[in-house]
């Protein structure tokens, strides 16, 4: 793999996260993350779609008229999301019940458009696909972390496995409820954001 694709691919995981850096795909975040299990299905959903729309686009990029290429991006990634929505009722029908409504949604995620608007329409089919593998794994990790602490603090377990020992329980440890409501997301991914810039001087702003 050249050095320019290795950067397409592994750029969006930490330098150019689309989440924390870029701050696209917050609301989903905010949305799914109470627990590790959907987090993992949204964050596998989101790079499967992001990936082949980038294909496919990539593909058409040249007999697309500049004028309609919005609809027909709108298009793509509805249908796909489509596909998806029904794999994820045919072998993960609890987890698309907790979902929710938030698997259509997929389709008004920034992220999507974005990598169709500034990569896939100017990139070969190979480069848009890594280009969507790389920002689907970077959304997804983001989802990942933020579920797992989530989970494990505010209910004490991680993928419905109890984790913190009963002891911990009996000896007067109380599990922390705020971290399943909504805001705490923004909070934890807040958090990370901190962390990320400490780390990485260049996104700092002055």
């Amino acid at each position: 793999m050249s050095s320019k694709n290795k950067e397409v691919l592994l750029g969006p995981l930490s330098k150019n996260n689309p989440v924390i850096v870029q701050m696209l795909g917050i609301c989903s975040a905010l949305a799914v993350t109470s627990k590790l299990e959907p987090s993992i299905v949204m964050g596998i959903s989101v790079t499967a779609v992001v990936a082949f729309a980038n294909v496919i686009i990539s593909l058409l990029r040249n007999t697309i008229p500049n004028r309609i290429r919005i609809i027909v991006q709108l298009v793509v990634v509805a249908a796909l999301v489509t596909i998806v929505s029904e794999v994820l009722k045919a072998f993960a029908y609890d987890v698309n019940k907790q979902l929710s409504v938030f698997v259509g949604l997929i389709i008004t995620n920034c992220i999507l458009m974005g990598r169709l608007e500034a990569f896939a329409l100017g990139n070969g089919p190979w480069e848009s696909f890594l280009d969507g593998i790389g920002n689907g794994l970077g959304y997804g990790l983001i989802l990942v972390i933020v579920g797992f602490f989530r989970e494990l603090l505010g209910s004490g377990t991680l993928l419905g496995f109890q984790v913190i020992p009963q002891a911990f329980y009996d000896f007067g440890y109380v599990n922390n409820g705020l971290m399943i409501l909504p805001p705490m997301a923004l909070i934890v991914i807040a958090v990370i954001i901190w962390v990320h810039r400490s780390k990485n001087k260049e996104l700092q702003e002055n």
